[in-house]
């Protein structure tokens, strides 16, 4: 079906429509105190615990003679990982990891729950891993199909080995039957256990509680797909309810620096309280959202460590930015008025805006600066001059949201919904600013790549999972009063699925996209790993932000409590710990 192709008509108006407003207070901000400071004795304490986890890895080896204690190790790391403090380890991390892959015998082993691990880990961290090491598995359940499922669900280590299983699976890269196949066994096998244990109850070996919880979590969200640093706080917390295997060395760093870390965001967080107060965006624009708290939240997923903090800073900017324009586009614009501003955007000239609408010129002029100003840090720090490359960057999202404006005129198709609207939740920008800001020697040839979509696949994926994500959970509110066609109306109109079968249709589009991004990671060399894995959290973040529906635009409170642990609560540590 082309554009011309029986072709409904959907009205675009002048909206008076205004969001909800901000729900966090810029004077309550500012008066964010920590006492969790690097300088400060949790800071000291938590200096000497992370010595004391190096040595962990270490008497690991020590123990077993010098041989690789796979098992011990695996679960260390992977202990690690969910504790959110992984980032302090990367080269002990890597050493193991570098140790398994040149062991021979590393997985001649029948435990089906390290197996499962062992793939995770290397997967993850971009080691080459056949999807043939679950084989046997799969062969167990073409087998013995519903028996051994009955023997899995009453088995309590065998759900842990089943869960296990089941978060490797979402490292799949597409056509990967073995793992298609084990997600959907271990998937009806967890669904089923946690529909018959009792979730107050522990049996005699202390499961029960805690199986429930780790089984109903992984449900809800697979930990490939969640946001990093919001998942270790929820695993903190679960990690101390362990009855076995709870190391308090581990738990006391984890909390430590948790919130340390956040003493970091709130500085941060002040900054960008008073940069957005200054621009006084909300005088004259008042049909934009008002989410500068929610913006910084979407730069914390993207890079949560201490380090990239400048990073998350001109990452909130330039993305509070453009979604003004976002929602000029989307909402506010006429479409001769947004003819002009496209134009505006591509002279990229800001003596030459006579011509718009005033609240237009004020969302030019501030785009322009906020643009300019990172070019300027860019140019001192790195000698790079860079304006060049973030000007076609926003060239390209701005044309890609006057072509989605006029989707007002007409349903497009789901394949050409898809191939512009990834551009237009500002993949282009966002990327061209997180490469600039990641790299500590910005090339012409890595940005030539960016630019001319040479990284389109992870690029695309990356930000076609937040579009869709964002789509599916748009309202008939938002839909009426003038936001352009989702993914769901359109594939509704080319193919006449119900909405139920739509939806569900995009879910299974975002899990392929997952796939595809899983196998493309490995083929970006030529891009650092801050960068690739910052796209890859763009996927992760956005599953966070429409969970339960839109946090972000026409919902901020459903994000509440996720930011309210993120950035203002600190874990209660009892003060004897601290010597």
């Amino acid at each position: 079906m082309t554009k011309g192709d029986d072709m409904k008509p959907i009205s675009k108006k002048r909206n008076s429509y205004v969001y909800p407003p901000s729900i966090w207070d810029h004077n309550f901000v500012q008066s964010l105190r920590s006492d969790y400071t690097k300088e400060s004795k949790y800071g000291k304490r938590a200096e000497k615990l992370k010595d004391g986890i190096r040595r962990m890895f270490i008497n690991h080896q020590r123990v077993a003679g010098g041989t690789l204690p796979l098992a011990n190790l695996l679960k260390l790391i992977n202990d690690i990982q969910k504790l959110g403090i992984d980032y302090h380890f990367d080269d002990e991390i890597t050493g193991v990891l570098e140790a398994i892959v040149k062991d021979k015998h590393a997985w001649q082993t029948d435990n089906l729950f390290l197996q499962a691990l062992r793939f995770r880990l290397l997967r993850q961290h971009g080691y080459e891993v056949s999807q043939d090491v679950l084989k046997s598995f799969t062969e167990d359940i073409k087998a013995s199909g519903d028996v051994f499922m009955k023997l899995c669900i009453e088995n309590n280590k065998c759900v842990e080995d089943m869960l296990s299983v089941y978060e490797a699976s979402f490292y799949a890269f597409k056509g990967e039957n073995i793992l298609e196949e084990a997600q959907k066994f271990t998937s009806r096998v967890l669904k089923e256990y946690i529909s018959l244990v009792e979730e107050d109850k522990d049996d005699e070996e202390g499961h029960g509680k805690m199986g429930k919880r780790l089984v109903s979590h992984a449900l809800e969200l697979p930990f490939r797909w969640t946001m990093q640093k919001l998942e270790s706080r929820w695993f903190i917390d679960t990690y101390e309810m362990r009855k076995e295997g709870m190391d308090p060395l581990l738990l006391e760093f984890a909390k430590l620096d948790y919130n340390i870390v956040q003493a970091n965001y709130q500085e941060e967080l002040k900054y960008i309280s008073r940069w957005w107060q200054e621009l006084g965006y909300l005088d004259t624009l008042k049909f934009s959202r008002d989410r500068w708290t929610e913006t910084f939240f979407w730069s914390v997923g993207s890079r949560f460590e201490p380090k990239f903090a400048n990073f998350r800073r001109q990452f909130t900017k330039l993305s509070i930015a453009v979604t003004t324009v976002d929602d000029m586009y989307d909402i506010y614009g006429s479409p001769d008025e947004l003819k002009m501003f496209t134009d505006a955007v591509e002279r990229w000239d800001i003596y030459n805006v006579e011509d718009l609408p005033y609240y237009m010129k004020i969302c030019f002029i501030a785009l322009y600066n906020t643009t300019n100003d990172m070019a300027y840090e860019i140019l001192l720090k790195h000698g790079f001059h860079c304006i060049s490359y973030l000007k076609d960057a926003i060239v390209d999202f701005c044309v890609a949201q006057f072509e989605e404006a006029k989707s007002h005129e007409y349903i497009p198709t789901l394949e050409e919904h898809l191939n512009n609207t990834w551009r237009s939740v500002s993949g282009s920008v966002l990327s061209t600013v997180a490469y600039l800001m990641l790299e500590k020697e910005p090339t012409k040839e890595a940005l030539e790549h960016i630019k001319n979509f040479s990284l389109s696949d992870v690029r695309r994926c990356s930000y076609s999972i937040l579009r869709l994500l964002n789509d599916l959970e748009t309202s008939s509110e938002e839909l009426g009063r003038g936001a352009p066609p989702t993914s769901v109306q359109c594939y509704m109109h080319e193919t006449g699925a119900s909405e139920s079968a739509a939806r569900e249709h995009i879910k299974n589009v975002v899990s392929d996209l997952w796939k595809e991004m899983n196998q493309d990671i490995y083929s970006r060399s030529i891009f650092p790993q801050s960068f690739t894995d910052a796209l890859v959290n763009v996927g992760r973040t956005s599953h966070c932000l429409y969970q339960f529906g839109d946090g972000y635009g026409v919902s901020p409170e459903l994000l509440k409590d996720r930011v309210t642990s993120l950035f203002f609560e600190p874990i209660p540590i009892t003060s004897d710990i601290i010597a």
